[in-house]
């Protein structure tokens, strides 16, 4: 039977062999014994290699085919073993570092799908509340008195001089704003405003100037209070979140674990 002609493109041929490889890498089960002659390729070892092929080519392999990924998969395991024998898995740098991925993924696969709760969900958010605090800053309400002036060298000289209520210009903008998401801030002030005034400290004493598309403002900020985070609009972040803390403590613990089997000399 002739084969059509995409079947002897290398790149066809390299996909096969990836695939092959694949499979005996993490199919395989126990490594490979190094001094071992003999490599058996039996009815299991051909399924897993025409699964791989299909999987890779969307397509059974024809029996040509399949022969030629099994002369890969004996090749790939020859030079495999070789290369075991004479140890160049213990100076390639490269190796080294996949091997080492390797062993920091197999202690964090179960992390990677693991579906928290919304008992645990929540315990972690209360435990790192302050790193979502930003993501609802919308949310948060704030309390303070404003002053303005068209023109900053004013704001700066009624600052100098001593501000109150009314020393500034008149305006249509409220001089007291009590207990305001900034969200409504914003949709008043501009922006601009509410950007300044998320810098500033509360305190009794008048800050700024601070600009807005309006002009310029004097500032007292008398409160500002957090909002309450919204657990379900956070949920998704949460759970990402966790788990890649999750990952973390695992690779750590796992680390730890087989590190405490070892004695570390180290010439300090």
């Amino acid at each position: 039977m002739k084969l059509p002609n995409w079947t002897r493109e290398p790149l066809v041929h390299f996909l096969v062999l990836g695939a092959a490889l694949y499979v005996a890498l993490t199919w395989g089960g126990s490594p490979p014994d190094p001094t071992s002659r003999v490599i058996s390729v039996g009815s299991a070892e051909k399924e897993k290699i025409a699964e791989s092929f299909a999987l890779s080519m969307g397509r059974s392999p024809t029996d040509a085919e399949l022969d030629q990924a099994i002369d890969n998969f004996v090749r790939e395991e020859v030079l495999y073993r070789e290369a075991l024998r004479l140890g160049l898995d213990e100076s390639d740098a490269i190796v080294r570092r996949r091997l080492v991925s390797k062993m920091d993924l197999s202690a964090s696969l179960a992390a990677e799908t693991a579906e928290p709760t919304d008992e645990i969900l929540r315990a972690f958010l209360e435990e790192n509340a302050e790193s979502y605090a930003g993501q609802d800053s919308q949310r948060a309400s704030v309390s303070f008195d404003q002053i303005f002036f068209a023109r900053e060298a004013s704001a700066r000289a009624a600052q100098r001089g001593g501000a109150g209520l009314n020393s500034g210009e008149a305006t249509s903008l409220p001089a007291s704003t009590e207990s305001t998401m900034m969200r409504e801030v914003e949709t008043r002030f501009g922006m601009q405003f509410a950007q300044g005034l998320s810098e500033l400290e509360p305190g009794a004493a008048w800050q700024g100037p601070v600009q807005s598309g309006f002009g310029w403002h004097l500032v007292r900020l008398r409160e500002r209070e957090a909002a309450e985070l919204d657990f379900e609009a956070l949920r998704g972040v949460l759970a990402n979140d966790w788990r890649s803390a999750q990952i973390r403590d695992r690779k750590e613990r796992g680390y730890e674990t087989l590190r405490s089997a070892y004695r570390i000399d180290i010439d300090r």
